[in-house]
């Protein structure tokens, strides 16, 4: 029987039993929605609202409750519309009268968002441990290569020469930001809930603090109206998530143009490439194809709930029901994600000879050209418009900047002297910036002495 029928003549139709029901996923939450119920228990017999052996009785039947839940000996029936009151229900069942008092001076409302935000900072720690993880790799890859050239690229055009140890830490950067906003989303995430009741509060003479402190909690929901509709935090996940699955979906797409055969850069690993079933050559990076795919999975997650609550009035309504499987559904999925994405890049063969051929070609020597010339007193906006006809001069040739002779160079200016050679090679391109956080091997050097010294590698 539900536990709300006191008011009802009929009973619910099976069909919209079943469109009401929410155990399917919120089952996920039965150790947060236990721990909550046993903080509660306790604070209700501290306060003298029921008696010291009630609430000593309610937490020993609950710890039973839990093991059983851990052992799967217990699983919800279908009249178990949610998680909260399957719960309740078992208890009820052990106990007779005694479980019906654990749901006094609190409602399903604060209920449902304490467990909520217990089981989501679970999911923040998690997102965590794998951010760190895919760091690390990067870090350790980085290192490693730090004498591996390769071309830059803007607008997918080459650019200019890099160290793809200062690639990959570019990467490492927008992870590291992804890390520190789901640490900050845990800040607004750690406030309690429970105590604020239905929407008004309670009349009871409870003590949130002490609930606050049982459960491990840093501070209070202040309002109760707020406590019991607020899913800003849900959405704070959720919109971290869509960031850091953006930077695995860039990071993706280099991974595939850098295994496809015209760049050549790299090889997946034969445990994260699949083959086509008509054409045999083929070594296809799918699980890169899929976690770019899987991005715009996340990006719905965010927009589903972002559009549930945009219309809804104070305070609770049955519409944030929809509020947890696209939380669940994003962190399963960027986990999953960032399990492949350290599979793939600590098993890939980077082709270093490669990677070093492509980048003297293009004319990637171009800028650093016109910042010899530069150097030689000639302002840069001059230099810029006698490099680009170099080029041309070049293009219309077939040959490079630096296989020009000295008098070749002479016919465009006469500040081009024999050291020009020294100036635009590629190694001497990367080596020559100066700038913080630069490509040059003392930039990259340290920035990797810095991320060593933060995070203790």
């Amino acid at each position: 029987m539900k536990l709300w029928t006191g008011r009802f003549l009929k009973e619910e139709d099976a069909a919209a039993n079943d469109f009401n029901a929410s155990t399917a996923y919120d089952i996920r939450m039965w150790k947060q929605d236990i721990l909550g119920s046993m903080a509660h228990a306790k604070m209700l017999g501290k306060q003298g609202i029921i008696t010291d052996q009630e609430s000593a009785d309610m937490v020993i039947h609950l710890q039973e409750i839990y093991w059983d839940m851990e052992a799967g000996r217990l699983a919800p029936e279908p009249e178990d519309e949610d998680i909260h009151m399957f719960i309740e229900r078992v208890l009820t069942k052990r106990t007779g009268e005694l479980g019906k008092k654990l749901h006094t001076a609190r409602s399903r409302n604060d209920q449902v968002a304490l467990d909520f935000r217990m089981y989501q900072k679970e999911l923040i720690g998690n997102v965590g441990l794998w951010l760190n993880k895919l760091l690390a790799v990067l870090y350790q890859l980085a290192s490693t290569h730090q004498d591996t050239m390769l071309p830059g690229f803007t607008h997918l055009q080459k650019a200019q020469p890099v160290l793809l140890a200062h690639h990959l830490l570019a990467y490492y950067n927008m992870f590291l930001r992804d890390r520190q906003r789901f640490m900050d989303c845990l800040k607004r995430t750690d406030a309690m809930p429970l105590g604020a009741g239905a929407l008004a509060g309670t009349s009871y003479n409870t003590d949130r603090d002490y609930v606050k402190e049982q459960l491990g909690f840093a501070a209070l929901c202040e309002n109760s109206m707020d406590a019991v509709s607020d899913r800003d935090f849900a959405i704070e996940f959720l919109s971290c998530a869509a960031t850091a699955m953006m930077h695995l979906s860039r990071l993706c797409e280099e991974l595939i143009l850098w295994s496809s055969p015209d760049f050549g850069y790299i090889e997946m690993d034969d445990s994260y490439a699949t083959g086509s079933s008509i054409m045999p050559q083929k070594k296809n990076p799918d699980m890169a194809e899929l976690i770019r795919g899987k991005t715009g999975r996340v990006y719905g997650d965010l927009m589903a709930l972002l559009t549930v609550m945009k219309g809804l009035p104070l305070a609770y309504n049955k519409d944030m029901q929809e509020d947890k499987e696209p939380v669940f559904d994003a962190h399963d999925t960027l986990t999953a994600s960032l399990s492949m994405m350290c599979g793939m890049l600590s098993t890939m063969t980077i082709k270093k000879e490669t990677m070093a051929a492509s980048a003297k070609s293009g004319f990637m020597n171009a800028t650093d050209a016109a910042d010899y010339l530069v150097s030689k007193g000639l302002a840069f906006r001059d230099c810029h418009e006698i490099i680009g006809r170099l080029v041309l001069y070049c293009i219309e040739n077939g040959t490079a900047l630096e296989d020009l002779s000295l008098t070749e160079l002479k016919q465009f200016s006469d500040a081009f002297e024999s050291d020009i050679y020294d100036h635009i090679s590629i190694p001497a391109c990367i080596s020559s910036k100066k700038s913080a956080g630069s490509t040059s091997p003392d930039s990259v050097k340290m920035q990797l002495a810095e991320i060593k010294e933060q995070m203790g590698y």
